[in-house]
């Protein structure tokens, strides 16, 4: 590894723990209300623990908010994201409160502030070669995808910006990364695909050429 790059490293996790510290700090009392809220509107658990792939596609488990209920159908198979997003969790999704506790993730290592966005485990066997780029570095609360259509973009167009994030990350990408999230955040957008409560499940395919 090239002793700039490193460095690079070094510096954006002594970045990553700081902010989170902070994060954690200032937005308890946000968290601690949104627990009570969900605590009340759903009972327990609080939390929805996903199994995600981490850099070089490591599992690790993700801490988000729980937004959905448990319904099944007939056949014991989870209902439709639409039908079981409650209230409260359309609430929490649209000012991405639902994401705060991803901030215990960053602390731990398994993630970073800024990276691509990490997904579920099982679609690690259907990327490309060229998406598994993605993998090359730790995966982020918030990204370059993010600020730039978030869930209102396709798959394909995600992958293109989280490899062009990889590509050319540096210390002062992630600042401006961050700021544009916060305004994205203020305004609400990108929080869903067309015709869907979050984004259809990524089915696989990319160029390897």
């Amino acid at each position: 590894m090239r002793k700039d790059l490193r460095l690079q490293r070094l510096i954006k996790r002594a970045f990553d723990v700081c902010a989170a510290l902070i994060g954690l700090i200032l937005l308890s009392p946000l968290m601690l209300i949104a627990a009570c809220r969900i605590y009340g509107e759903a009972g327990r658990p609080l939390f929805f623990n996903s199994v995600r792939a981490g850099m070089g596609g490591r599992p690790f488990k993700l801490y988000k908010f729980r937004t959905m209920t448990n319904e099944r159908d007939e056949n014991g198979d989870l209902l439709p994201d639409a039908e079981r997003l409650t209230p409260l969790g359309k609430k929490l999704r649209s000012t991405s409160i639902d994401e705060l506790p991803q901030l215990l993730n960053v602390l731990k290592g398994d993630m970073s502030i800024v990276g691509p966005r990490p997904l579920p485990l099982e679609y690690v066997p259907r990327y490309s070669a060229e998406q598994k780029k993605r993998l090359d570095v730790p995966q982020g609360i918030t990204g370059w995808a993010q600020i730039h259509g978030r869930n209102a973009i396709s798959w394909e167009q995600k992958f293109a910006f989280d490899i062009w994030y990889v590509e050319n990350r540096s210390i002062a990408l992630d600042i401006k990364i961050i700021a544009a999230t916060v305004k994205k955040v203020l305004a609400r957008e990108g929080i869903s695909a067309e015709g869907e409560a979050t984004m259809p499940e990524f089915k696989g395919g990319g160029n390897d050429g």
